[in-house]
């Protein structure tokens, strides 16, 4: 199994998502359903059919976390330098609006644009891997092509 990139802040995310599942989520929909049994006759039981559902999802994922878990390596960011790599906290500046971004490249199961979390995988950080300070960028993005300038780049 291949290992997956993490940083610390996401490995931490995870696990506490995990913690929350197991010590709180599945122990309230086990007494959902037990309180759903209750009722009688379970084939016409809306309260008990919706509390399986939600069970099956709260083990999914669960199943899903410990996999991401188990297979991820965490990589501190601080512990790095140079060109843009993994961890690398990127300003950028769109060279026809001039509009700066910040985004932090992370693995994908950390990703989240909107908190500036850009997964490795995506067509803006696979374009900027192995560029320094200074350089120009061209990504082909699914609203067309678009031209960056590296600003900054740090590791925190």
């Amino acid at each position: 199994m291949e290992k997956i990139p993490m940083t610390a802040g996401g490995h931490a995310a995870l696990e506490k998502e995990l913690k929350q599942l197991k010590s709180v989520e599945r122990p309230a929909i086990i007494r959902a359903i037990a309180e759903a049994r209750e009722h009688g006759d379970l084939s016409e039981n809306a309260e008990y059919h919706s509390a399986k559902e939600k069970q099956s999802f709260i083990e999914g994922r669960i199943k899903e976390i410990e996999g991401i878990l188990s297979l991820a390596e965490v990589i501190d960011p601080a512990k790095l330098s140079g060109s843009i790599k993994f961890g690398a906290t990127v300003t950028l500046v769109d060279e026809d609006t001039d509009e700066e971004k910040t985004y932090q490249i992370v693995g994908e199961h950390e990703a989240s644009i909107e908190n500036g979390l850009l997964n490795i995988k995506s067509p803006i950080a696979r374009a900027l891997i192995g560029k320094e300070e200074g350089d120009s960028v061209e990504v082909r993005t699914p609203g067309g092509d678009r031209a960056y300038e590296v600003i900054k780049v740090v590791y925190l």
